[in-house]
């Protein structure tokens, strides 16, 4: 029988006023047509691209696409800027998504719009009290989502996004492994329950998708019998199991094209909807529902890190050369191992090979 332990853990608090304090103004129209000029101006002066995430202002998705960026989850991210040819990478995101891709290309320049937009699942699991618990299970094989600092990503085995980390995780457990697993446990239950695998979770939860509310989603359900669920796996237990489909923001986006309904009802960060609505037109996206708004979360189904990602930051950090990336050299290779790891799995998982093939065997990791 596979175990399950709930580490508890009390998280430091996730402060959101700040953040949102923080969000830039938003731009007039004439204002919005001048900054992504100059971006785009400098974005060829720089040899620099743009590598925005699903969860950002739609401006700055709209700009990646138009100067051949991408806007894509963590996953593709981490690809996208590995692979690319230029010097420079404009990352619109979270810091870890910067430091994930300073790790992968410490010889490119990493820029953010904004260092201090952060993650509440990475704020939650310091190094030193992720390490001391390691210490404590050295039997088990570290598997860390991608949300987590880079010194907690130098303490694992494997690295994960909520795209590959069902395939990760069933390979591991096919090969004898017992997981360590940090810091979500929300998407941590549901991997457990979709492989059966031993976990020893850390007590971790974004605090956008613990907003989603099951109760309230039934209701909505009822309102819109012929919409179908789609829900993020960091989301409650409760509201996953009345999902028509779960995965990662690349699974949602698959799924709402691919799935021959109208109307669909998105549990995951709203920024989400931009690029769903623009790849499906004629289909209806409706916000699942949160606990509500408050004084510190002004949209519980926002990231309030997300949404300090700007125009006017993207083009500062261009024109200066401001909020660089920095990652401890110390610490990139062995925090790279995982994310390697994890890369070279999905590659061969794409390309039809044995990914399994890549776990090594217990004791090895």
């Amino acid at each position: 029988m596979s175990t399950v332990i709930d580490v508890e853990y009390e998280q430091p608090a996730c402060s959101t006023q700040h953040a949102w304090a923080r969000v830039p103004v938003e731009p007039s129209a004439d204002e919005r047509i001048a900054l992504k000029a100059r971006i785009k101006q400098l974005l060829q002066e720089r040899n620099a691209v743009m590598v925005s995430h699903y969860y950002v202002h739609p401006d700055l998705q709209d700009l990646a696409i138009e100067t051949g960026g991408i806007v894509s989850d963590s996953l593709e991210m981490a690809r996208f800027g590995r692979d690319h040819t230029a010097q420079t990478l404009v990352v619109s995101g979270v810091r870890f998504m910067g430091e994930t891709a300073k790790i992968l290309s410490p010889e490119k320049t990493v820029l953010m719009p904004d260092l201090d937009a952060t993650c509440s699942l990475d704020l939650g699991c310091p190094v030193t009290d992720f390490s001391a618990f390691c210490d404590q299970h050295p039997d088990r094989t570290v598997v860390v989502y991608a949300n987590t600092s880079a010194a907690v990503k130098a303490r694992s085995d494997w690295l994960v996004t909520s795209s590959c980390a069902l395939d990760i995780v069933k390979a591991l457990k096919d090969k004898g492994h017992k997981i360590l697993w940090a810091p979500d446990k929300h998407l941590g239950g549901y991997i457990q329950r979709e492989t059966g695998a031993d976990m020893l979770m850390w007590n971790g939860a974004c605090i956008v998708h613990d907003e989603f509310k099951a109760l309230e989603l039934e209701q909505l359900k009822k309102e819109h019998p012929n919409a179908k669920v789609l829900v993020h796996p960091e989301s409650p237990a409760d509201v996953v199991a009345l999902a028509d489909a779960v995965g990662s923001t690349s699974a949602i986006s698959k799924a709402a094209r691919e799935m021959d309904v109208q109307t669909f009802i998105v549990a995951t960060d709203k920024g989400m909807l931009h690029a769903l609505r623009q790849q499906n037109p004629g289909k209806v996206f409706i916000e699942a529902p949160t606990a509500g708004n408050s004084a510190t979360c002004k949209s519980c189904a926002h990231c309030p890190w997300m949404a300090m990602n700007g125009l006017a930051g993207v083009a500062h950090v261009l024109e200066f050369g401001a909020n660089a990336v920095h990652v401890d050299p110390s610490l990139i290779p062995r925090a790279r191992l995982p994310i390697d790891r994890m890369l070279a799995f999905t590659s061969a998982h794409k390309a039809g090979q044995n990914a399994g093939a890549l776990v090594p065997h217990i004791g090895a990791a």
